[in-house]
């Protein structure tokens, strides 16, 4: 698993999720036998599964029911099952959930509408739809994103959009991966490993929300995979699938991006979304040099914030600040930009910032939030990243 900075040198890449789409389509496959009432080539097709994957719950289910439709004519799944209600419930959801991918074809031609802009050393991104329960990875081609798979995944017991400490709710929004821990540094109930990221992110802060602990993490030993919604906030994945995403996760810049309803566009509204953005960050850096705290004010909304800071005091102090300065030069580079879900008219955008003036001189990593109000961008926070 990858522990920050740039992996190999970046290459076409064949799909990922081979092993991942095989249960998936070996799975659909048995199902629909089961539906065409072919039981017999769905129990060996279930046989062949589990000496595959022994540890995979609901084909354990699925054979229960095929074994007991020998007897007695087979009404849903689970009707064979001895477990709880709850753990049957869960299992067909998860069904559900995975039939669903292969009945429901990709969006063509179509790509999330948050991945406006990769920075050069972002080289992937992932993006989470909580409602298909579906983890996409995309690779950074040139700036613009490329699909290279998805997998199934669990969410928090309680939905999407995360509000506070213990509400079993998976967050929201635009985050990056803070870490990489080890199978040697985690429980097993961790599976494999875990990649904690970003959450509450600044956005979060500023709207009230609170909690921790958010991580992409693999499940235990004893199981493949679990239900759709069987966490407590984290996106759970299995362990054969984690392994192969945590090879592409690079500490500090891969985004993962939360919804619970991924928004798929074409491509070139994209594009027109990217040159808008650069043209308006572009104008902001242009006008800081300046030297006119007007203008430069200007790009700033009067709801702004930034940490200890509102527009009025904001405000004070550029005019403070500016008041001891003959000229000033901005540099910016490696600027990503992401919309934020839930809200179409935000945006992330990140940037490694060289500052210099007659008396000052200094570089840092800066993240600001965009939103788009009354026909115009306006910066609404501002901040070390």
């Amino acid at each position: 698993m990858a522990m920050g900075g740039k992996p190999a040198a970046q290459k076409r890449e064949a799909p990922q999720n081979q092993g991942s789409i095989d249960l998936e389509a070996m799975l659909v496959k048995t199902l629909l036998e089961v539906r065409q009432n072919r039981l017999d080539i769905a129990m060996k097709d279930i046989e062949a599964l589990l000496k595959i994957y022994p540890n995979f719950k609901l084909a354990h289910l699925i054979r229960g029911d095929l074994l007991m439709a020998r007897a007695h004519p087979l009404s849903t799944i689970g009707s064979a099952a001895g477990a709880s209600q709850q753990q049957i419930s869960d299992l067909r959801e998860e069904a559900r959930a995975r039939l669903l991918r292969h009945l429901e074809q990709m969006p063509v031609n179509r790509v999330p509408k948050y991945l406006v802009q990769f920075q050069p050393e972002q080289h992937h991104a992932i993006v989470v739809d909580t409602s298909k329960s579906r983890l996409y990875l995309f690779q950074n081609d040139n700036g613009t994103p490329r699909y290279v798979a998805d997998y199934y995944v669990s969410s928090g017991k309680a939905g999407a959009e995360k509000i506070k400490e213990g509400d079993q709710k998976t967050p929201m929004g635009v985050y990056f991966v803070t870490a990489s821990l080890p199978k040697t540094q985690i429980s097993d109930f961790y599976g494999s490993g875990a990649f904690p990221i970003s959450y509450p992110n600044e956005w979060d802060r500023q709207q009230g929300k609170n909690g921790h602990g958010i991580w992409l993490h693999g499940v235990p030993s004893d199981t493949y995979s679990r239900p759709p919604r069987a966490s407590n906030g984290c996106v759970v994945l299995a362990n054969p699938d984690l392994d192969k995403i945590g090879k592409n996760l690079q500490v500090g810049l891969t985004p993962v991006v939360i919804s619970d309803n991924v928004d798929w566009i074409d491509p070139r509204e994209l594009a027109a979304q990217r040159s808008e953005l650069s043209r308006r960050v572009e104008n902001w850096r242009l006008d800081w040099e300046s030297v006119n705290t007007d203008k430069y004010l200007q790009h700033y909304s009067r709801n702004f914030r930034a940490p200890g800071q509102n527009f009025h005091s904001w405000e004070d102090q550029k005019r403070q600040v500016n008041a001891g300065k003959t000229w000033v030069k901005v540099k910016l580079s490696n600027i990503s930009i992401f919309g934020y879900p839930g809200n179409e008219n935000l945006m992330v955008i990140t940037f490694d910032q060289d500052y210099s003036s007659n008396n000052l001189r200094n570089q840092m990593k800066k993240r600001q939030y965009w939103k788009f109000d009354s026909n115009e961008w306006k910066i609404v926070y501002e901040g070390a990243a």
